[in-house]
């Protein structure tokens, strides 16, 4: 049983480069997120329609890499997070965004670190950063999931996630 832990908040908090990094570093398999291809390929002027297309294409790549059954997955980010993006981009998060399975726990990183520009990301001020940071936490919360916060300097947030990810993989995962 693949035991799935899913990096999670708002843009620029750090979540691809440590799952990358830590992956490598692991040995542990991760599923890089899916919206920041499909923004590349069709551009960042989402509708709801291009959101549920990002959750649906987040799932496929998810669902390919638990065929392999690695113990541990890194998740770059999943359905929760783009309802966060709903929410923030529409007032509104459709319900089928809310439906997908959840991963086993959730990594919520805080927004107290320097916004990157990189050219798919959209929310810079501190105050859009903020609400859009307290809009993922939210839906943690919402949905009830298991999650921990994640924050501090880049250093600090590589070690804190490092050794919760070294804690599961030594821990026995739901079943065993």
């Amino acid at each position: 049983m693949t035991i799935t832990v899913c990096f999670h908040g708002a843009e620029s908090t750090g979540k691809s480069v440590l799952a990358d990094q830590l992956s490598r570093e692991l040995g542990i398999p991760w599923v890089p997120e899916y919206g920041r291809a499909y923004a590349e390929e069709h551009g960042t002027d989402f509708t709801i329609i291009d959101l549920l297309a990002i959750a649906d294409g987040q799932a496929a790549v998810t669902r390919a890499a638990l065929a392999e059954q690695p113990p541990l997955l890194i998740l770059d980010t999943d359905q929760l997070m783009t309802a966060a993006w709903a929410e923030m981009l529409f007032g509104a998060v459709p319900a089928s965004l809310l439906s997908y399975p959840k991963a086993d726990l959730y990594l919520c990183f805080a927004a107290d670190v320097p916004w990157v520009a990189d050219g798919t990301r959209f929310f810079g001020t501190q105050a859009e950063r903020q609400r859009f940071a307290a809009l993922a936490q939210d839906m943690l919360l919402r949905t009830g999931v298991r999650w921990l916060p994640v924050g501090g300097t880049w250093d600090e947030r590589a070690t804190t996630v490092g050794n919760i990810l070294r804690q599961v993989l030594i821990e026995p995962g739901p079943g065993s």
